[in-house]
């Protein structure tokens, strides 16, 4: 009896860490496996890599040069969502949507565009 006891116990322990160790996982989806120019294998990709994926990182410096994009032509989803405004310059590339500070024209987030 002793034993089973123990046995619950230590079950229960494992448990209650196991919380602790989980991932949080994006909506952005990496291929794992290519073969003959073909992705075979995928995995979904956590936050951080999500956010390592991107290009452009926050305190990337665009430049007063760079033809930004006009706020009117990003998806409106993107736009209600995390409440974008005219006062800032975006950048819509590779998937995502770089939002640069109008004044050190440095990135200052960084949003995936579903």
């Amino acid at each position: 009896m002793r034993k089973v006891i123990l046995a619950l116990g230590g079950a229960a322990a494992a448990f209650a860490v196991m919380p602790a160790n989980a991932k949080h996982y994006s909506n952005q989806v990496a291929c794992a496996r290519w073969h003959h120019h073909q992705c075979v294998a995928c995995h979904r990709m956590t936050r951080g890599e999500a956010r390592r994926a991107a290009e452009y990182r926050v305190g990337y410096h665009f430049g007063p040069s760079y033809a930004f994009t006009d706020i009117d032509t990003l998806p409106q989803p993107v736009v209600t969502r995390y409440h974008l405004r005219p006062t800032f310059h975006y950048v819509n590339q590779n998937g995502y949507v770089y939002v640069v500070n109008p004044n050190t024209y440095r990135v200052v987030r960084v949003i995936p565009v579903p």
